[in-house]
């Protein structure tokens, strides 16, 4: 497990044990604290949160399908995404990118991964012009 998904699980972790162990109760339990949130809605909205940093999935590119994957690293105590593009059954090649800005990372995985099938011959300018002209 890298260090990121580790510091991700073990804040996740203490949350989760003090909502379990009663941290917080008494005059200013955690609802008063943040709003009148329950526990219950509390925990749910930070899972959905953290989930939420992870995506992967699918896209098509010239006429082959492609994955996507994003993840979350944390560096420097800041947090940055890793985005990777590949094209399984097609190429072995791979776009990354990493960056601090969670919606621009898979354009710049697929930019990486253009450049790369563009260095090796696999795509030609004039393929590539077409399909983005065709979007």
């Amino acid at each position: 497990m890298r260090a990121s998904s580790s510091c991700v699980c073990a804040l996740l972790g203490l949350f989760l044990m003090a909502s379990v162990l009663g941290v917080g109760r008494g005059p200013k339990g955690v609802a008063d604290l943040l709003g009148g949130s329950t526990r219950d809605e509390l925990v749910q909205s930070l899972t959905s949160q953290l989930v939420g940093l992870w995506e992967t999935g699918d896209l098509e590119f010239l006429d082959h399908v492609c994955s996507f994957q994003v993840k979350p690293k944390i560096k420097r105590w800041e947090l940055y995404f890793r985005g990777t593009m590949w094209c399984p059954g097609w190429t072995p090649i791979r776009g990354t990118s990493e960056t601090r800005s969670r919606s621009s990372v898979v354009n710049r995985a697929v930019a990486d991964f253009v450049q790369k099938a563009l260095t090796s011959g696999l795509v030609t300018e004039e393929e590539a012009r077409n399909w983005l002209n065709h979007q």
